[in-house]
């Protein structure tokens, strides 16, 4: 069954602070994952105003109490499945301010061998990585289109520059997401609405804990919050948080395709 909505709100830190017009609020969609809490971090220590979602409620309480302890800005929580499409507009709705920027960290590596034979798994990948994420930022282009301004992020991956054998049900997942940011951003060009696209690289979260990572390659999620933070100042449009990523993926993209496949990637 799909998580209903709630709303409450963080009530430490919050009179007289971060609701006048002339402060700024970021929404974080997957405010709970390590990225979603560090680009929290990173916005309120700027004073701007936080609106957190997940699907957590005392998870989202306690990140919330946390940021509002350590800025003095309003923090608001609000519960949100991102599987529940249907329940996207009342999420919106409920919104204490439409948001000056949108952020979303929605994502799900998953399990590439089990999801070659197990198709909910695969769809569970899949959905969580592009349907959810792409249609929850679709719905606040809308908004941010009539207000005449905003910035949307999504968080993607290199994954999704090219297929690889390894993690193809992710990757493809992160492509169309990859693809799909890259299309709404030239929709909303003439619109006053920015759109980011954020490939992060190896980051050390949660997710990659059992993975053997190189230090060179990994960012912490801090890094990948100040990128995102940057980017939203400067209105970049895609942002590569390690650099080399960039010249890593521009490599193997440029490998003939006869050649990939017998390459263990």
């Amino acid at each position: 069954m799909p998580v209903r909505q709630i709303f409450f709100t963080v009530t430490v830190n919050l009179k007289g602070v971060g609701m006048d017009k002339s402060t700024k609020t970021i929404l974080i969609l997957g405010g709970t994952s390590d990225i979603g809490r560090a680009t929290a971090k990173a916005f309120a220590a700027r004073g701007w105003a936080v609106q957190l979602s997940g699907r957590d409620p005392g998870t989202l309480t306690r990140e919330a109490q946390d940021i509002a302890g350590r800025a003095p800005v309003a923090v608001t929580s609000h519960i949100l499945d991102a599987l529940d499409t249907a329940s996207f507009p009342a999420f919106a709705d409920a919104l204490p301010v439409l948001p000056d920027v949108v952020v979303s960290v929605i994502g799900l590596l998953g399990d590439q061998v089990r999801g070659e034979s197990d198709f909910h798994h695969a769809t569970l990948i899949m959905r969580s990585n592009y349907e959810g994420p792409a249609l929850l930022l679709e719905l606040f282009a809308g908004f941010f289109a009539q207000r005449g301004t905003g910035t949307l992020v999504g968080v993607s991956s290199v994954a999704g520059d090219r297929g690889r054998a390894s993690n193809y049900i992710y990757g493809s997942s992160k492509a169309g997401f990859t693809a799909f940011l890259s299309g709404l951003r030239n929709r909303m060009a003439k619109r006053g609405v920015h759109v980011i696209s954020v490939k992060p690289g190896f980051v050390r979260t949660k997710m990659t804990q059992s993975m053997k990572l190189s230090a060179a390659l990994t960012a912490n999620p801090s890094e990948v919050a100040e990128a995102i933070y940057s980017g939203t100042m400067k209105k970049k449009n895609v942002i590569y948080v390690r650099p080399v990523w960039f010249f890593i993926m521009t490599v193997i993209c440029s490998i003939p395709e006869s050649v990939f496949k017998k390459l263990n990637l």
